[in-house]
This record gives structure tokens, C-alpha cells and sequence, in this order.
């Protein structure tokens, strides 16, 4: 159904409702002609008609309710009083157009009827001359019953209601009538099934001929049928019963494991299953597409790129997505904040666009899609981009952070720094920006619903904010842990992995880097929490012949939660913490068990905070001594991946790698003077590891590639080696050698000389301006 298809549908069902109240309102105002409120509801049914049909060119169906609104208008100002000929014209008048509703929707065209006398019945009526007017047919009981009441709606006229599955397949010669009663019987002595079922387990029916005589059978049944407008008060508390009916089956399921009933098994396999797709379909009720946010959004971008004197030009993709009612409303003013920021702060001037090459108009993209159980929403300006080294001044002179942090900071973390409060690089205030405020709140905001916000930039080429959000806040995934006898909750949307450390390594695997506990994850230091610390808990003895960590993301850095056990995941019914416990960092709510027990949802982003797992990993960076960058530079060199090039050895660190890839040498091609290989449908520049550090003799000769992909500021590099030998761990004691470009050094690695790699300095030989400044620890 095309998005014109859709619209025309909601006029259709929005029409038949309101002329159902239309023909209420008349036999009310009949009765009591002096009563304007309801004399004003009839004139605004007939005047929303008009307005409607008129933009989709009804040209007949706008002509009738034209004359009648000109009609009820002398009525509103008292220049005619309602008698019993006006209302008889007025309720024909409903028949007429809910006639010509009933042919829009099955053929798309208005239908020819007549309806030359009835409009100048309207007319002389509207003229105040009498006229003689034939009551109008009675309508269907349909007609006037509210949607919803649970009667066979028939919006058009006398058209019958739909038949039933079972007349329809004797009408058609599927099925005798013999056979649709002793199917229906078994109906009657409890037989859950559709009949369309039964029959054709029965061998009476095709299964072809019931699935063709249910989609005609569903074709015939008016849009008014098809749909119903429900309260969100109701569709709020039925979701509740719901997340109720989540907890009472997640007990029932605990309690079969520990019963051998198969019986009870099966009933509880039953509920589960049935439990489950209520879920679902409650759900959906309350999931809206996006685009009712984004529908402002045009508006917005027009008037603020008009104050500031800039020509923007806004696509948006993806409206259709869908999300739950209450994150819409949440992300409302945050993606509002983030377009304004975009047009003000994004985009230049025409001036300025045009003197830097690019098209005087500037173009801002609104992109959603679901990924992963979650939502992505991207906003793409092609405008001037974020300059870290800007970022970092207004910090200084802010006196957010000190020289010490600014000189060690990353690019990355120099563009976290528009998220902090008070931080704004505009050059005056505005009503538009300069105060500090917006983006700070924009983070809080999202991250309050369990989401995250990231922004990627290109000087010159423009700026990405990604924007990820679970698809509901009522019932989610989760991982439950346990510390100290206590159950908690992790809501799997921060989760990244597992790790579980066993005897020798669970001893001496978390070490202690300037007093604090990191542990070694596949050559990155990963920060270390214990759970029991943060919750007040008196430390058991570290001793353990088994650690579980779990591997957790917040503010975009990554930290391990040590907890005492790991039970299992599932999905838990958010509950909010009472107001007495609003203080309470650590937690973003509760939840009931299966067992009745309650286990508190724990705020990853809150024990992120309180561990200052955010704030150190800056200040850490900040601190380190030179010494201390030695040491950590060579504990990340420690796994490490082994080469062959021509009839050296070379390595390379195990974390600079993030695929090894085979390729058929007659898939390369050249583009721009440099070997490249098509590549998960991106292009990927190809750099000899033997030309890059001056070996030359070896060469793959007719063999595949071996290719060493690396990856950096979101484009990857592929080096080509000879040979890929092993992946060994190791403790390396460089000798520095005489700098030759390309390598760090050389180490004696399973008792032969190996080459150490620079491979920053490689991957620059392909883009020196793009990779120049990416160091060997990949940080």
C-alpha cells in the first residue's frame, strides 16, 4: 500500500466515525434544537469532511457537504432555527456521503450517484424557503453505533456484513453443508480449533481453498471493521496486566524445572508460548512509528535555517520504524535539540560552502533503522565537522580540563567534551545557542531510557550523531547476576561479553595498574569493578578459583563487573524504584523473580559513575609518566601475531588486527595510483608489507593474498604479508634498531630475530593525512 493509499484509508475511517456521531448529534439537536454544543459538533464533522476531500480532489464529495456546511452555519448563527425538513435534509445528507465514502473505499472513485436534488434541497432550506424533503431510509443499526461497541459495523449503506467462513466455502462448492455442520459441532463440544482448521484436518478442504476464501472473506470487511481507537490510559494499563502475566509465567516455567509432571510441562510449554505472543501483540499496539516525532521536524529545520541565513535541505528515512509509545515521547526533545544543532552549529552558510567547493545547500539526513533489538538513529549533516583541537581550547579556557589532560587526550575523547554541562562553542549567545545547555541534557536524557548517544566528524566533510534506544522500557532483556547471596539485573542493551576465570588464571589474572584492578582482555587493559564494593558489601576472600566478569559498556567506555555468579538471561518487567530511593545511583528499578523474590535492575551508567570507571580513564590518560607508557605500550605487545614477509619474520600486536582475510589476486585493481581490493562493499587499500619497511625478494607469486586488515577512525587498511605463521604471547624486550620507517624495533621472538611493526606508520603510506596520527597501541 503506497503512503497516499494510507492516508486516503485513515480520512476513510476517520470519516465513518464521525459521521456515526453526526447522525447522534442530529437526533439530539432535533430534539433540542436550542442546544449549540452539539450544533457545533455537527458543523465541524461536516466542515473536517470538506476540508479533507477537498485536498484529495473528492470534487463531488466536497460539493454536497459544502452546501450542507453553508447550511448548518446560518443554523450556528441563529439565522434559521432546526426544524423536522432540515434535519431530515441534514441526516440525508450523512447517508449521501457515507455512501460516497462506501465507493471511495472499494473503488477509489466517488461513485454516480445523483445527489442534484438533495443539493438543492440544501439550498432552498439554506435560502429559507420550505421544502418538502423525504425522510431519509433508515439506516443499518450499524450506522449509528459507535466504533468499538462491539456490532458489525457496515459503513456503506445496505451492503451486507460480511458471511462466514463456513457459508462462503458452501456458497463456493468447497465444502458440503453436511460437513461445515459436524465441523461446527465439534465446535460446540469444545473444540478449540478454526473451523477452517478442522475441516481440513477432516480431509474435507483443501488447504489452498480455506487460505483463498479467508483473504476474500477479509477483503470484504470494511476499513471501519478493521480498525478501533483505544485509549493509551487503557493500552498503559494493559500492558501492565501483561508485564504482570510476564512474571507470573516466569514462575510458573521456574517451577516445572523443579517438577517432573510432564502434564504440568506441557501446560506450562502452552502458557509460555501464549504469554509470549500476547506480549508481542500488546506491544505492537503501543509501538508508533517515528515518523510522528520527525513530522515537526521539516517545519523546524525551514524556520531556523531561515533566521540564520542558510539554505538547508532535510531526507528523511526509515519514518516507518517503530518504537513504544513512552520512548517516543522521551526522545522527542533530545532529536529536536540535536536538528537544531545540526542547522546552527552543522551546516555553513552558502558563502562559505560554496568558497569550500560544495553546493551552496546544505544537507542534513535523518536516518532510522532497527539493529541488534534496538533502534539507531542517525543525524548526518555534510557541513563544516567538529575540530577536536577546538574543542579542547574552549575546554582549557573554561578550565573544564588542564593542559595535562588536554595534550593526552584522543580525538574521540576531545568530542565527548560537547557533552559536558556548561560547554558551548558558539562565539555570542542566541535564542538558537550559546548557553551551555543542550547537549548535556541530550545525553541524559537518552541514556535515562536505557540509550546511548555517539557522534562521529570529518573536518570538512561533516558530522554523525548516533543515537541507539531500546524498543520499549516495559519489558526487556536482561542478564541476572548475583553477589553475596542477592540477585541483580543487567539490561543485556549494556552488555558486551562474558568473561569466566578458572584456577591459576582467576589468581593472577586481575592485576593492579597505579592501585587500581585492570585485566588483560585480548591486549587492552579493561578497568575492573567489583560489585560487592560498590554495593557496600564486606570483601570475601580474592582467592577464588572462579572469577565471572561481566563486560560492560557506559559513555562509551568499556569496564569489567565482577559479580559471584552468573544465573542466566531473560525477560524481566521493569518496575520504578519508590520516590524514597530516587537517590539510589547504582539502580535504575526492580523487577520480580520467578520465585516471587525481588531483584533490583542494576544503572551500569551509575556504577560507571560511582567507580569513576569514566572520569579515571581520562585522568589515567592524563597521568601517565613516560615510564608508565613504556610499560603499558609493551603489556599491550604481549599477544602478538606472527608474519612472514619475503625470509624475514615480522609481528605485529594482536589488538592493531581486526581480520585476517584471503583474496584472489585477480580481485585487485588500482584506484588513485594504489592496489585495492572491493571489500564488504567498501573499498579497501591495499598496502605491501615488503615495500612498506624496504624487504623486498618475497611476493605471494600466483597464491592467494594474505591479508592483515586493520582498522582506524572507521576505514580499514589491509596489509599484505607473505605469510601468516602463529599467534604467540610473550613478553618483548625491543631493540630499538636505526628507525628504519614502519617497524618499532626488533625482539627475539621463539628464538629467531622478528621484526616488530610500526603499524600506524604503514596503513599512513595509503592516506598520510587521514592515519598520521594513530599510535601502535591503537588508543
Amino acid at each position: 500500500m503506497s503512503e497516499i493509499d494510507e492516508i486516503v484509508g485513515e480520512f476513510l475511517v476517520e470519516s465513518y466515525e464521525n459521521l456515526d456521531r453526526y447522525d447522534e448529534d442530529l437526533l439530539a439537536l432535533e430534539r433540542a434544537p436550542s442546544d449549540g454544543e452539539v450544533l457545533g459538533s455537527i458543523f465541524r464533522t461536516i466542515h473536517t469532511i470538506k476540508g479533507t476531500c477537498g485536498f484529495f480532489g473528492f470534487e463531488r464529495l466536497e460539493s454536497v457537504s459544502h452546501v450542507a456546511e453553508n447550511l448548518l452555519g446560518k443554523l450556528r448563527d441563529g439565522e434559521l432555527v432546526v426544524t423536522n425538513e432540515i434535519a431530515s435534509a441534514l441526516l440525508a445528507t450523512g447517508d449521501a456521503l457515507r455512501g460516497m465514502l462506501g465507493d471511495i473505499e472499494a473503488t477509489g472513485q466517488e461513485g454516480e450517484a445523483d445527489h442534484a436534488e438533495l443539493v438543492a434541497t440544501l439550498e432552498r432550506l439554506h435560502a429559507g424557503e420550505s421544502a418538502v424533503v423525504a425522510p431519509p431510509a433508515a439506516a443499518p443499526l450499524a450506522d449509528v453505533t459507535p466504533v468499538g461497541t462491539g456490532t458489525t459495523a457496515d459503513p456503506v449503506g445496505d451492503t451486507e456484513p460480511p458471511k462466514r467462513l463456513g457459508d462462503l466455502l458452501v456458497e463456493q462448492g468447497v465444502a458440503s453443508a453436511d460437513d461445515v455442520a459436524l465441523a461446527l459441532h465439534a465446535q460446540e463440544l469444545g473444540d478449540s480449533r478454526p473451523l477452517g482448521e478442522i475441516l481440513m484436518e477432516q480431509a474435507k478442504v483443501p488447504v489452498g481453498e480455506v487460505d483463498q476464501t479467508l483473504a476474500s472473506q477479509a477483503s470484504a470487511r470494511g476499513l471501519a471493521d478493521s480498525s478501533i481507537r483505544v485509549d493509551v490510559g487503557l493500552l498503559d494499563e494493559l500492558m501492565n496486566l501483561v508485564g504482570e502475566l510476564v512474571l507470573a509465567r516466569n514462575q510458573i516455567v521456574q517451577l516445572v524445572t523443579e517438577d517432573q509432571d510432564s502434564s504440568f510441562a506441557s501446560a506450562s510449554q502452552r502458557l509460555n508460548l501464549i504469554t509470549t505472543e500476547l506480549q508481542e501483540g500488546v506491544m505492537k499496539t503501543r509501538m508508533q512509528p517515528i515518523g510522528n516525532v520527525w513530522n515537526k521536524l521539516p517545519r523546524v529545520v525551514r524556520d531556523l535555517s531561515l533566521s540564520v541565513g542558510k539554505q538547508v535541505d532535510l531526507v528523511m528515512e526509515g519514518q516507518d520504524t517503530e518504537l513504544d509509545k513512552t520512548i517516543i515521547e522521551a526522545i522527542k526533545d533530545p532529536l529536536t535539540h540535536l536538528v537544531r544543532n545540526a542547522v546552527d552549529h552543522g551546516i555553513e552558510t552558502s558563502e562559505q560552502r560554496v568558497a569550500a567547493g560544495k553546493s551552496a545547500t546544505g544537507h542534513l539526513v535523518l536516518r532510522a533503522y532497527h539493529e541488534g533489538g534496538q533502534v539507531n538513529i542517525e543525524i548526518a549533516d555534510d557541513g563544516a565537522g567538529i575540530d577536536a583541537t577546538k574543542l579542547k581550547a574552549k575546554a582549557l579556557e573554561k578550565g573544564l580540563i588542564s593542559a595535562q589532560q588536554a595534550g593526552a587526550m584522543s580525538e574521540r575523547e576531545a568530542l565527548q567534551l560537547i557533552f559536558g554541562a556548561g560547554f558551548s562553542t558558539a562565539a555570542k549567545v542566541t535564542n538558537v545557542s550559546g548557553r551551555g545547555v543542550g547537549m548535556d541534557v541530550v545525553r541524559t536524557n537518552i541514556e535515562r531510557i536505557g540509550g546511548t548517544v555517539d557522534v562521529n566528524t570529518e573536518l570538512g566533510q561533516g558530522t554523525t550523531f548516533k543515537v541507539k534506544i531500546p524498543l520499549t522500557l516495559a519489558i526487556i532483556p536482561a542478564l541476572v547476576v548475583s553477589s553475596q547471596g542477592d540477585r541483580y539485573a543487567i539490561p543485556q542493551l549494556n552488555l558486551l561479553e562474558l568473561v569466566r576465570l578458572e584456577g591459576e588464571q582467576a589468581r593472577t589474572g586481575i592485576e593492579l595498574l597505579h592501585g587500581a584492578p585492570v585485566y588483560r582482555l585480548r591486549g587492552r587493559l579493561l578497568p575492573i569493578v567489583r560489585l560487592d564494593d560498590e554495593l557496600g558489601h564486606t570483601r570475601r576472600d580474592d582467592a577464588r578459583d572462579v572469577i565471572n566478569i561481566v563486560v560492560l559498556q557506559a559513555d562509551g567506555h568499556q569496564f569489567g563487573l565482577v559479580v559471584d555468579d552468573i544465573t542466566d538471561t531473560q525477560e524481566i518487567v521493569v518496575k520504578p524504584l519508590g520516590g524514597h530511593l530516587k537517590d539510589a545511583t547504582l539502580f535504575a528499578g526492580a523487577t520480580i523473580m520467578g520465585d516471587g523474590r525481588i531483584a533490583l535492575i542494576l544503572d551500569v551508567l551509575g556504577i560507571a559513575q560511582r567507580a569513576r570507571v569514566v572520569s579515571e580513564a581520562r585522568e589515567r590518560s592524563a597521568s601517565l609518566t613516560d615510564r608508565d607508557e613504556a610499560v603499558a605500550a609493551n603489556d599491550a605487545r604481549r599477544t602478538l601475531l606472527l608474519v612472514g614477509v619475503a625470509d624475514r619474520r615480522a609481528a605485529v600486536a594482536l589488538s592493531e588486527v581486526s581480520r585476517l582475510e584471503t583474496f584472489d589476486p585477480a580481485t585487485v585493481e588500482w584506484a588513485s595510483g594504489k592496489e585495492v581490493v572491493q571489500y564488504r562493499d567498501e573499498i579497501l587499500p591495499l598496502v605491501r608489507l615488503g615495500d612498506a619497511i624496504g624487504v623486498y625478494g618475497g611476493g605471494n607469486g600466483e597464491g592467494p593474498l594474505e591479508v592483515v586488515v586493520h582498522e582506524v577512525a572507521g576505514r580499514a587498511v589491509g596489509i599484505v604479508v607473505d605469510a601468516i605463521l602463529d599467534i604467540v604471547e610473550q613478553e618483548l624486550h625491543l631493540d630499538q634498531g636505526d628507525g628504519r620507517p614502519g617497524l618499532l624495533g626488533s625482539a627475539v621472538i621463539q628464538e629467531r630475530v622478528t621484526d616488530v611493526l610500526d603499524v600506524a606508520a604503514i596503513v599512513a603510506t595509503v592516506d598520510p593525512a587521514r592515519f598520521a596520527s594513530d599510535t601502535f597501541l591503537g588508543a
